[in-house]
């Protein structure tokens, strides 16, 4: 299998196979070679239905019977590869060559490449294509670079500032303690302080310790599995116990959440009603929703676990069986690759739940969470050991 994209007699080439045929996708126009123009190419495919854009103006290949998944187990290759003879040669239409120009913002499936001398794996012969200390996203929230004498100077809009526009005005004089982020606040004029994981005031200053974790609505929690590659992730399991009165709210996601295709098994509430989602691969997800009684969210605290067998999972709520379902009964995806990764609550600041859920879920959680437990573990995981932010001691109180 492979993708490849490529220039040929001017044009821009698009050309993959998934394991039965070789589908290739050429632009209508040809590319400037001036060395001046910058262009905008928007290649990739769905299943087996292809597109190709440039500078707006869109190929597409519709889809057909056969295969749709790119099995690839290689590195990813920009300009050129380490040995012409890695290319298939069905991947382009002459002799591969490596490209002579330059490039920039890549984009992979929604997350950017940072094209610099230490984010690849390797490479060789590269330069520096603007040939100034400017560059290419050198000031940042769309400020200005001018070249100077001794390197560069930025710009800024009215709303930011710092040498390269990264800091708001407001958090410029801002007061929160070195366990926090400052949060610009435009419309007040001011700031809020986000306070990391066991840290909690205005400013951030006061030390906390807590086993019952109090979420207000801009708080998350990440905790990286110290056992996961010792797990079997044909059968996994998550319990907790969870107080809230809110009839919205993502409670847990056991998956990296970098990107569409990622694994899950997610845990929240949709209109009061206990929802559970688990994606095992090729977006197979299908909600299941709890809707005998609408109790989730009556300020009570509920006990909740999620045991994935292969593709059955079974959901019990107060230690009711309430839910059983076989998601997957071709047997196609059994495992939970959720790369060691569990979030609570929310994800980090600035990834708004109903977004990065794709409408799964609508919002942050707000209530309580405790006695986490992943798989068959002896032990609570100790949330304190996690990261986060805007967490509060949950103890006090019911």
């Amino acid at each position: 299998d492979f993708l490849c994209i490529s220039l040929v007699n001017g044009f821009a080439q698009l050309r993959y196979n998934l394991g039965d045929r070789t589908v290739i996708l050429q632009t209508l126009q040809k590319v400037h070679a001036d060395g001046n123009t910058w262009h905008l190419l928007n290649a990739g495919r769905v299943g087996n239905e292809g597109y190709l854009d440039l500078d707006g103006i869109n190929v597409t290949q519709k889809a057909s019977p056969g295969m749709n998944a790119l099995d690839t187990h290689s590195d990813f290759f920009v300009g050129g590869v380490s040995s012409l003879n890695l290319v298939n040669p069905m991947a382009t239409e002459n002799e591969p060559s490596g490209f002579t120009g330059c490039i920039r913002e890549i984009v992979i499936n929604n997350r950017e490449l940072n094209l610099t001398v230490t984010d690849p794996k390797g490479g060789a012969n590269i330069g520096d294509c603007d040939g100034t200390d400017c560059g290419y996203t050198v000031c940042k929230n769309n400020g200005t670079c001018q070249v100077e004498n001794s390197g560069f100077s930025c710009s800024c809009p009215r709303e930011w500032t710092g040498t390269m526009c990264e800091q708001s005005i407001h958090c410029s004089q801002h007061m929160c303690g070195s366990h926090a982020l400052c949060i610009p606040q435009p419309s007040s004029f001011s700031y809020t302080c986000a306070c990391a994981l066991g840290w909690t005031g205005k400013y951030c200053n006061n030390e906390i310790k807590f086993y019952i974790a109090k979420f207000v609505g801009n708080s998350y929690i990440k905790y990286t599995d110290p056992f996961y590659g010792k797990r079997d992730l044909q059968y996994s399991r998550l319990s907790l116990n969870f107080t809230t009165n809110q009839t919205e709210g993502l409670i847990a996601w056991m998956g990296k959440s970098e990107d569409e295709d990622n694994d899950f098994l997610a845990i929240g509430l949709a209109n009061g009603t206990l929802k559970v989602v688990i994606n095992l691969g090729e977006r197979i997800s299908v909600p299941l929703m709890h809707s005998k009684y609408f109790t989730c969210s009556d300020g009570r605290w509920h006990f909740i676990t999620v045991v994935q067998n292969q593709a059955c999972v079974k959901v019990y709520l107060d230690e009711e069986l309430i839910l059983f379902e076989d998601i997957d009964p071709q047997r196609k995806y059994t495992a939970l690759n959720y790369g060691g990764i569990c979030y609570f609550g929310g994800f980090e600041i600035g990834r708004k739940v109903n977004i990065v859920t794709r409408g799964l879920f609508q919002k942050e959680f707000i209530g309580k969470i405790k006695d986490i437990v992943l798989f068959q573990d002896s032990k609570k995981i100790q949330l304190m050991k996690a990261e986060g932010y805007n967490i509060h001691d949950g103890n006090s109180g019911n």
